[in-house]
């Protein structure tokens, strides 16, 4: 037997937003499915010349998949949640650092979420719960 939940998903998000997370939607769904190799090459050239996102933009970004996606709000979500918040910071000029890794507490959990300011953003987990495997950060405007 299952317990019914409802998935609380964020209020508030102008239109204009949320429409430009319903544009990033569908590339986010279609890189969740590149192998990590292939995604981290992807996400290298998605961020280049972008400037780091606040944890502002970076909880507005994540609100906006999760407002116009069920499957973003969802439990299993964190993978097109985390690109596509990702993808809808750089339309703004921003990058959020994309992370990839497991959670540090048995049981073995794979995750993958955003960060800014060098925190989870809207994890409402410690900084350290998860490790690190993958990490897409901000590039640095200087190099050309």
């Amino acid at each position: 037997m299952t317990t019914p939940s409802a998935l609380e998903r964020p209020t508030g998000v102008p239109f204009p937003r949320r429409l430009a997370a319903r544009l990033v939607l569908l590339p986010a769904l279609a890189l969740s499915l590149l192998p990590p190799r292939r995604l981290r090459a992807v996400l290298h050239l998605a961020r280049r010349g972008a400037t780091a996102a606040t944890a502002v933009q970076a909880g507005d970004a994540r609100d906006a998949m999760c407002a116009v996606s069920l499957r973003c709000a969802g439990p299993k979500g964190c993978l097109p949640r985390s690109l596509g918040a990702a993808l809808l910071c750089r339309l703004s000029g921003t990058w959020p650092t994309w992370c990839a890794g497991v959670r540090v507490v048995p049981p073995f959990t794979a995750h993958a979420w955003i960060e800014a300011d060098g925190r989870p953003v809207a994890e409402d987990v410690p900084d350290d719960y998860f490790a690190r495997l993958l990490t897409v950060a901000p590039g640095s405007r200087s190099r050309r």
